[in-house]
């Protein structure tokens, strides 16, 4: 029997321990996943409100508007929440590479029985 965190149409997410959701990052356009990260309250606030993408930093334990230093934000076109609210997913336009690394997205490696290989670009 679901409850009306299931199936309703109030925004409640389930926060964990923590005070924090996991937010997956998806290209409007593609679709292609650019990252994983986790927003608070306050993150998920400032997202809706300013359409750019906030995250809770858990090694900083601070918030952070995503490409802030390096321009290369994250355009926010939509925002879901799953089933039990305990994760969002958001579809936006990068301005850039999402990864700190540089790659345009954080998911650049396969894992093989062999170990890790690189992820063609147009794959």
């Amino acid at each position: 029997m679901s409850d009306a965190r299931d199936t309703g149409l109030t925004l409640d997410p389930k926060y964990d321990r923590d005070g924090l959701i996991t937010a997956v990052v998806t290209d409007v356009d593609s679709g292609d996943v650019l990252m994983v990260a986790h927003m608070n309250a306050q993150a998920l606030a400032l997202t809706v409100e300013t359409g750019f993408a906030h995250f809770w930093s858990r090694s900083r334990q601070s918030l952070w508007k995503k490409g802030e230093s390096s321009g290369h934000m994250l355009a926010v076109r939509d925002i879901r929440i799953d089933c039990d609210q305990d994760a969002v997913w958001v579809k936006a336009v990068p301005a850039g590479p999402t990864c700190h690394t540089g790659a345009r997205s954080c998911f650049f490696r396969r894992v093989t029985a062999e170990g890790l290989t690189p992820v063609d670009a147009e794959a």
